[in-house]
């Protein structure tokens, strides 16, 4: 055990010296030290407000009006536009509704269905055509214009969050795929080996247990040249590093809001498809509001042009717009999402350091990456007792969480955690250990 002496005072001077200091005073907080923005973020002080305002005078006074007159019916493409730059997308690519595991589900069952096209001698969504791969060569299966490869499986990440899992395995079972999980290291050569037979690969961009970042630009480059089509969870990575979804071609994605983005408790999640992949994307929950004419009333279903094919019904305005009015933190001047990242890599960096100089040797490992290319904005740290010990940090005012069997994950949201709590949480976790 290294001596600790000297961090709380370097501490206070990296808090004095945070260019983010200041937009903690947005939310609202207390004497605990909250390290659990990677379940549920903290509150933004004026979104109360906001939300009273939708119940009291849109609903209360405006009533039906508000579809219209007060932006309801068009809020889940708009605040997508406000949550396009934070995952570096363009406008009209992102619309907000339903939660993470609906949209898993429509986006999965979407990609085997655009493969099963492109295998078929169907379009390709990069120009090629049936048989060949999504970045322009062959796969030596079928030729240009003929039948392609049977796209028959489905990869999905073997250490995500269950939900995916189950997600992924009913949708193989509708589209009459096999499951394949493998961890996301392996993504390469299984594909190298079956690639040909892969419709759709499953990712997470950050590992919800352990906090390791994913290479979304190497394994999405991967999936393309096999002919597959990716789908990458953005739930523990939008709001705290940068994604570039436009920049490294990723044809779809999802993600919650109510964690890094702070939109509230069960707060809508979103679904990104690439601009020229929208006329293709195949739903497998068409409903009214994603029909060319919602109040038609029409029996046939047409689907509408752009990311409004991925709305299914009638939106939660009063979470919906919490989220929205959440998101104005984002406009806050210095406030981007590389400040964000440049902080919380500082903040986890810090917090080992501290770890390592208050607690005892041997009695906790982390289990997040040393290196800031494959870590998020959490770090784990496996303990033998970590149930009971994080339910005792809790009673001591620092709020993590724990992950079975043996994981203390402790998440850092730069928006509003400095360095002092970082400090503070790593003594605590010393005290702790001790008894």
């Amino acid at each position: 055990m290294s001596e600790p002496t000297g961090l709380a005072g370097e501490a206070e001077r990296l808090d004095a010296a945070d260019a983010l200091a200041a937009v903690r005073e947005r939310f609202v907080l207390d004497d605990v030290t909250y390290l659990d923005g990677n379940s549920l973020g903290a509150l933004p002080a004026h979104v109360p407000a906001r939300v009273a305002d939708v119940v009291r005078r849109q609903w209360g006074e405006l009533r039906i009006r508000s579809w219209e007159e007060s932006g309801w019916w068009t809020a889940p493409e708009r605040i997508g536009d406000r949550i396009a730059p934070l995952v570096g997308a363009a406008a009209g690519q992102v619309v907000v509704g339903d939660s993470t595991s609906v949209n898993v589900f429509k986006a999965l069952v979407a990609a085997v269905r655009m493969a099963r096209e492109d295998g078929d001698g169907g379009p390709v969504g990069t120009g090629g055509t049936g048989g060949t791969d999504r970045t322009g060569g062959t796969d030596g299966a079928g030729g240009p214009g003929g039948p392609g490869p049977v796209r028959d499986e489905i990869l999905v990440d073997a250490t995500t969050f269950p939900t995916d899992g189950y997600i992924a395995e009913s949708a193989a079972r509708m589209t009459g795929c096999t499951l394949r999980p493998v961890t996301p290291a392996e993504v390469p050569s299984v594909l190298a080996d079956r690639g040909g037979r892969t419709a759709a690969v499953l990712l997470n961009h950050v590992d919800y247990r352990t906090g390791r970042l994913h290479d979304l630009p190497a394994l999405t480059a991967a999936a393309h040249q096999a002919g597959a089509y990716v789908v990458w969870d953005l739930c523990h990575s939008a709001g705290a590093l940068p994604v570039g979804l436009d920049e490294h071609r990723v044809d779809l994605a999802v993600g919650c809001t109510y964690k890094y983005l702070n939109g509230g408790p069960g707060s809508p999640a979103y679904l990104y498809v690439r601009r020229d992949l929208q006329h293709r994307f195949d739903s497998p929950l068409p409903g009214w509001n994603s029909h060319a004419e919602p109040f038609g009333m029409r029996s046939d279903y047409a689907p509408a042009s752009g990311a409004v094919r991925g709305r299914v019904g009638t939106p939660d305005i009063l979470s919906l717009l919490a989220l929205e009015a959440a998101l104005d933190v984002w406009d806050e001047e210095g406030v981007s999402v590389a400040a964000v990242r440049a902080k919380s890599l500082a903040l986890t960096d810090f917090f080992l350091r501290c770890v390592g100089a208050y607690v005892p040797d041997g009695r906790v490992e982390s289990v997040t990456p040393a290196a800031h290319a494959e870590r998020g904005s959490q770090v784990a740290l496996r303990c033998d007792d970590a149930g009971e010990v994080m339910k005792r940090l809790i009673e001591r005012g620092v709020v993590g969480d724990y992950r079975a069997p043996d994981v203390l994950r402790f998440g850092f949201t730069p928006l509003y955690v400095g360095f002092a709590d970082v400090e503070r949480a790593a003594r605590v976790l010393a005290r702790t250990l001790a008894g």
